[in-house]
């Protein structure tokens, strides 16, 4: 009986809506369904080191600096990762890494990730030299105390303060990793003074040439006077430092430690370079379909009301052919 009175009301013009509207309040749930897919657990390790102060970078037309151009790529790079990547930030300064927490969701922590990102800089440096063979040491060190496999990508300008000679160069040849890494190559290839700032971020000077040479008397290596160099500023313009990417050095220590490299200039180079290292791990994650779910309502309303105004389009060419026959 139910059935018979409820059938005049089962017409599509009134069936469609109806389920259009079902769909849409299904949708207001935000509901998810499992998907399996790749899950990456990356740590960005980011050079803080005062050479990543260089200009010479370009973003959207603008003259940025080494660092700055870093944290948009950084910026960048996180957005791209789907939810259920994990991510992890860590700072290189002096001789070693430090993490600043172990790899979290990226979803659910989107907004914490990137304003640390964006509050990075230079001034959180612990140490004002830059051993970058002692700090691909030190971070592999870091990524086997992580809760799980983690993948590295390591931003640098690959500028070794003061400059390697054969008594300070680390010897990487039993170096063992964990993990895929990435070694991105952050600067322009084209030479610019290292600018020279106080505690306050008041630019002072420039870094000189001697800034970069080992002080006599230190051939001997130990923690103490690993790298030590003057601290001076430079007293002309022909005096100053003029630094650019490594890029030859750093093609070189990643076929030394078996790592990948990518320039840095390109966004989309780094996001693919990025996407090639291997997962941590193959899971399921949870994939919103409230934008499915809404796209076929509107199908369905449009479905509802097309038939009839197509019927009526028809009578109206039909119509006017015989008027004017």
């Amino acid at each position: 009986m139910l059935p018979v009175r409820l059938k005049p009301y089962l017409h599509r013009d009134t069936l469609l809506p109806l389920l259009a509207l079902l769909l849409l309040l299904v949708a207001a749930l935000k509901p998810t369904i499992p998907v399996p897919h790749n899950i990456y657990s990356t740590m960005l390790v980011i050079d803080i080191s005062q050479s990543m102060n260089t200009k010479g970078m370009s973003w959207r037309g603008e003259d940025i600096s080494r660092l700055e151009y870093t944290k948009h790529l950084a910026h960048n790079l996180v957005a791209s990762m789907p939810c259920g990547s994990r991510v992890s930030l860590a700072l290189f300064s002096g001789l070693s890494v430090a993490a600043l927490y172990t790899p979290i969701e990226v979803c659910e922590n989107y907004a914490a990730i990137q304003d640390t990102i964006a509050r990075l800089e230079w001034r959180q440096a612990w140490s004002g030299n830059t051993r970058l063979r002692e700090g691909i040491d030190s971070l592999a060190r870091l990524l086997r105390t992580m809760p799980e496999p983690t993948q590295a990508i390591f931003f640098t300008d690959g500028e070794e303060a003061p400059r390697l000679h054969a008594f300070n160069t680390r010897d990487l040849s039993n170096f063992q990793k964990d993990g895929d890494w990435l070694l991105v190559g952050i600067g322009s290839k084209e030479p610019h003074p290292i600018p020279k700032f106080d505690e306050n971020n008041k630019l002072l000077g420039y870094w000189s040439a001697e800034n970069f040479v080992l002080q006599p008397g230190v051939a001997q290596i130990s923690q103490q006077n690993l790298g030590t160099r003057d601290k001076g500023t430079a007293t002309s313009e022909d005096d100053r430092y003029q630094s650019r990417l490594d890029e030859e050095y750093l093609i070189k220590l990643s076929e030394e430690i078996g790592a990948a490299y990518v320039n840095g200039d390109r966004v989309e180079d780094v996001k693919s370079a990025m996407h090639q290292l291997k997962p941590s791990r193959r899971d399921f994650a949870p994939m919103h379909i409230d934008w499915l779910l809404a796209i076929a309502a509107g199908t369905l309303v449009l479905a509802s009301y097309t038939p009839q105004r197509l019927k009526r389009l028809l009578k109206r060419v039909l119509y006017r052919k015989v008027v004017n026959h």
